[in-house]
């Protein structure tokens, strides 16, 4: 009778100390910091490999928290990419597959998940496609930031703001915030999008020389932007936030500098602007590793929401890496994930009423076999094998073979997608004349 008496007092005593050594995410009510780099290629990052000690502040971040290795957008276009990060939907699912048109109303969304939570939810942005009468995301935050103070493209329109203009929005808010409830903040960061100025400091950082390419112009603004998110870490550090904080990392898309003889963004899927940078960073809480494993933006906001212990709701596509990061599950290495690339921007009313369908360029997945890419105008199949000496350059397949079971499938659905939201009369989009020549001088107009 003793023993077992002395036995149940070691299992009560034995609760406590199990409770406590459950994870901090499911215990406490933390912060979540997103940022995101637009245009930021995998490959211009110091952590990633890239030659140049270009982010010294992001590096320190991932070093400290979770880089993956593997991550790549649905689509290499910035409101299409960043509404897919927010919703964990496929663009042909929220409706925003071309900047300029908007999501679909009434979607469920990392930060409006929050929000019921008792979360503070707050955006700023400066990037001219983000704009919420093009984008539809300022329904999902109780605060969105449209800052566009700086004329960037030939002196001629105000169509954004430097990473400088935004970290100081973004640290004046965390000043002012109510600091009894606990916050998301996404801020999206403009720098490096074309046309790629010299950021004087940072070339001299860098060791370049007085007229530096086009590739040197990208890495200055790429230094310039870790910077200034290197500021805003350090407001976290100031106000003693960083191990309550979750911090989000990740680029809407890369960008390609002359590979397969193309500028630019949006219109193929080649690794130079679907693979991108992704960390998270929770000191205490995550342990610091790498993930090798493929991952998409998609996975963002299940993610987030496995971390703080929220439900994540039914429907999202992405993957819940929680069990991964704090439980020590295996990552699935073999992992198939699906990609699609559509024009630039729509600029007319009359074209956004047929652009959701007309506007596919290509779709793709990635499989352990190989990436497989349709182009749907020439009708053009190509099959790489990404680790090869070859890469991207040479296909494995004949372009007129047939596309995979798989990938017809998904072109299907994709297609599906699309063709009911331009059967919709209310998912046209009417632009006012500043936005359009903004959206040209841009360069995502046809």
């Amino acid at each position: 009778m003793k023993r077992g008496i002395l036995l149940l007092l070691l299992l009560l005593l034995a609760v406590p100390g199990r409770a406590a050594s459950q994870p901090q995410a499911h215990r406490v009510r933390p912060n979540v910091l997103v940022v995101t780099i637009d245009t930021l290629r995998t490959d211009a990052l110091s952590g990633y490999g890239a030659p140049r000690p270009t982010t010294p502040h992001l590096d320190a971040l991932m070093a400290g928290g979770v880089r993956f290795d593997q991550a790549r957008t649905v689509e290499p276009l910035t409101t299409p990419a960043l509404a897919s990060m927010l919703t964990s939907l496929y663009p042909h699912e929220h409706g925003a597959t071309r900047n300029g048109l908007r999501m679909r109303p009434g979607l469920e969304s990392l930060p409006k998940v929050l929000a019921r939570q008792g979360w503070t939810t707050a955006a700023i942005v400066g990037n001219w496609t983000l704009k919420d009468h093009l984008s539809g995301l300022g329904e999902h935050f109780a605060r969105y930031d449209e800052i566009f103070t700086r004329k960037r493209w030939m002196g001629v329109y105000k169509g954004e703001s430097t990473a400088e203009d935004l970290s100081d929005e973004a640290i004046q808010w965390l000043r002012e915030r109510d600091p009894a409830k606990p916050f998301l903040l996404w801020v999206h960061y403009v720098d490096p999008h074309a046309p790629y100025r010299v950021q004087p400091k940072e070339a001299a950082r860098l060791g370049l020389g007085k007229h530096p390419g086009p590739r040197e112009r990208y890495d200055t603004e790429v230094a310039f932007a870790d910077l200034h998110v290197g500021r805003l870490l350090q407001e976290l550090a100031s106000q003693g936030l960083t191990r309550s904080t979750l911090v989000v990392f990740a680029a809407d898309h890369g960008e390609s500098l002359g590979e397969h003889g193309y500028w630019g963004h949006g219109r193929n899927l080649f690794e130079e602007t679907l693979h991108i940078p992704m960390a998270l960073s929770w000191p205490g809480t995550l342990a610091p590793r790498t993930v090798a494993a493929p991952a998409l933006n998609l996975d963002v906001a299940p993610t987030v929401l496995g971390l703080l212990g929220v439900h994540v709701p039914a429907g999202l596509r992405g993957v819940d890496w929680t069990p991964v990061l704090l439980h020590g599950a295996a990552p699935d290495m073999t992992r198939i994930t699906f990609h699609q690339a559509h024009k630039g921007a729509v600029v007319s009313k009359h074209e956004s009423e047929m652009a959701r369908r007309s506007g596919l360029l290509e779709v793709g997945l990635m499989a352990p076999g190989g990436k497989e890419i349709f182009r749907i105008d020439v009708q053009r199949r190509a099959l790489y094998d990404l680790g090869s000496l070859s890469r991207e350059r040479e296909s494995r397949v004949p372009p007129a073979s047939a596309p995979s079971a798989q990938l017809l499938v998904w072109m299907k659905n994709v297609y599906a997608g699309l063709t009911a939201f331009d059967a919709d009369p209310h998912a046209a989009t009417a632009l006012d004349r500043e936005t359009v020549e903004a959206l040209k001088s841009l360069g995502y107009a046809e």
